[in-house]
């Protein structure tokens, strides 16, 4: 259980909302699990609504940042308000209560905007409001949220251990054509997670399946119909900016998204589907569904979708007639979350060379040489008592692309690296030679879940310490699975589940996959495997190196 605890909203909502000075009258907001999707929203006719929710990212423990949509042009207006667990202003000393502006909400960015949050004080929770206002200064529609600044060195407000925490971690959202279907409470597996009140949220990547159709019904192999809710731009490949951006407008769509978005900040990282599957930098696709097959434009256009509707960080808007947008940003990053915790977000997408069979003799790149550099010196670096590094692919299991090339860096020979193979190797022989202790990777994309351990012992390459992987997904796509392993690594499959057969709907939540993290006062890792119905698979209990 994360520290999360129940808060009385009344409290919270009052609080909150005089921070911000609203005017809006707000309806009291109902539990969770049963709000229809504009739960928790004020109502202001002919007023800027909030047509995609609201959203933090990238929540450390003095900054933040905080997203919404607008239904036209504006500039986003927050209230924070610091507040314990009951939803109490926080007093004396500890009081703390913000109004803050944010950029220009425009055509240029599907009209989103951000405000980076920053000179936070660590281990507070906060009351969040968030509204636009027109050009005459006139507030819109409000919605109301909640997150919490990662621990510092001191109590939390609710006076437990300031290094307790827990968060979740998935990928793989509304893909193989699974979107949203009401019919069985649209993506049940996103309430599931949020239902573990995790500190945060890591969406290990494929937020988005640019590339996968999204039609009014799916038969499935038992007979029943599978009904998605559908809009313009998700019935086709996407290819247009606008199109791009409306596999993000339609995953906001659902109820359970938006929910757990709105308070538990997330931690978003992309891969191939937020583009088109398995692709790498110059490529030219041979997809006949495509009129646009330069992958390089098609990139730039789901990136810029990308930056717009995650709350990462790094971002900033050219003032002026806002006709530029947001600015590109790197998507590799180091999320600090306190003494406990430091979370590495890889991006091994942007940099990656060709898919091949992965057997070059000299070494090529998934991560490219700035990025490995950077994570070397990082997690070396590191003064938190757990490494975490996000992958958005996995290591040691083979994901074709094709009947001989390789999507991954694991290349069907067990014997020692090659190609992109080297590169990690290089990063994992770095870790060990820096004496770096506490170094665990989570990722996704291969639609089943499983823990791997890595050891030199039983590995063909033997100069790096042991060490796990955990893989979890997809929350709401096509299962899977299992894959094989490649021995390089010397991984051993310690537990996996997958789906019933192949491309498995999320219908009944058994096969659909998220990973939980439970952090003590005693830093224990604790890490479980759970399927979209709540249900823990499977544990272990990790012990902090000293």
């Amino acid at each position: 259980m994360g520290s999360m605890t129940a808060f009385t909203r009344r409290n919270v909502l009052k609080g909150a909302l005089a921070a911000a000075g609203a005017a809006a009258v707000v309806p009291a907001a109902l539990s969770t699990g049963s709000t229809p999707a504009h739960a928790g929203v004020a109502l202001v006719r002919n007023r800027l609504t909030l047509p995609s929710g609201i959203a933090t990212g990238d929540v450390t423990a003095d900054s933040g940042v905080l997203w919404s949509r607008a239904s036209g042009p504006g500039r986003l207006v927050a209230g924070l308000l610091a507040v314990d667990d009951d939803g109490a202003p926080l007093r004396g000393g500890r009081a703390f209560q913000r109004v803050l502006r944010g950029s220009a909400a425009s055509e240029a960015t599907d009209f989103t905007s951000r405000i980076n949050a920053e000179h936070l004080p660590a281990g507070t929770r906060f009351a969040l409001t968030l509204h636009f206002e027109d050009a005459e200064g006139n507030a819109g529609e409000t919605a109301q949220g909640s997150f919490r600044t990662a621990p510092g060195t001191g109590l939390i407000s609710s006076g437990r251990a300031a290094r307790k925490q827990s968060f979740v971690w998935t990928g793989d959202t509304a893909g193989q054509g699974w979107g949203i279907n009401e019919e069985i409470g649209g993506m049940r597996g996103y309430a599931a997670m949020h239902a573990t009140r995790p500190d945060f949220f890591i969406h290990s990547g494929d937020t988005i399946y640019a590339d996968g159709p999204i039609a009014a019904q799916v038969t499935e192999p038992d007979g029943q119909i599978w009904r998605n809710l559908v809009t313009e731009e998700v019935s086709k490949v996407a290819e247009t900016l606008n199109e791009f951006r409306g596999r993000h407008r339609y995953n906001l769509m659902d109820r359970n998204v938006r929910a757990l978005y709105a308070e538990v900040p997330v931690i978003a990282q992309w891969d191939d589907h937020e583009t088109h599957n398995n692709w790498y930098p110059g490529e030219v696709i041979t997809d006949p569904r495509y009129t646009e097959r330069r992958v390089d434009v098609l990139a730039a256009r789901g990136r810029q979708a990308w930056q717009e509707y995650q709350p990462v960080s790094g971002l900033s808007t050219r003032i002026g007639d806002g006709s530029t947008g947001f600015e590109p940003a790197r998507i590799y990053r180091k999320i600090s979350r306190g003494p406990q915790l430091d979370v590495f977000c890889l991006d091994m997408r942007t940099f990656k060379d060709p898919n091949t069979d992965g057997k070059e003799t000299h070494l090529t790149h998934i991560l490219g040489q700035e990025q490995a550099e950077w994570l070397i010196r990082e997690v070396s670096k590191s003064k938190a008592t757990w490494k975490v590094i996000s992958a958005d692919l996995p290591l040691g299991l083979i994901v074709p692309d094709g009947p001989v090339n390789q999507e991954s860096l694991a290349n069907r020979d067990a014997g020692a690296p090659l190609g992109k193979e080297l590169e990690i190797a290089g990063v994992l022989s770095a870790f060990k030679r820096n004496r770096v202790k506490n170094v665990v990777w989570l990722t996704a994309d291969v639609h089943y879940c499983a823990a791997h351990h890595y050891s030199p012992e039983r590995a063909a390459f033997t100069d790096f310490d042991s060490f796990w992987e955990f893989v979890a997904g997809p929350i709401n796509a096509g299962s899977f699975g299992p894959g094989e392993l490649d021995g390089t690594f010397g991984p051993e499959r310690v537990f996996y589940k997958t789906g019933a057969y192949a491309n498995q709907s999320p219908r009944t939540g058994e096969n659909q996959f998220f990973g939980h993290v439970d952090l003590n006062e005693d830093d224990v890792f604790t890490v479980s495997l759970r399927n979209a119905n709540g249900t823990v698979l499977w544990n272990k209990e990790l012990q902090p190196a000293r």
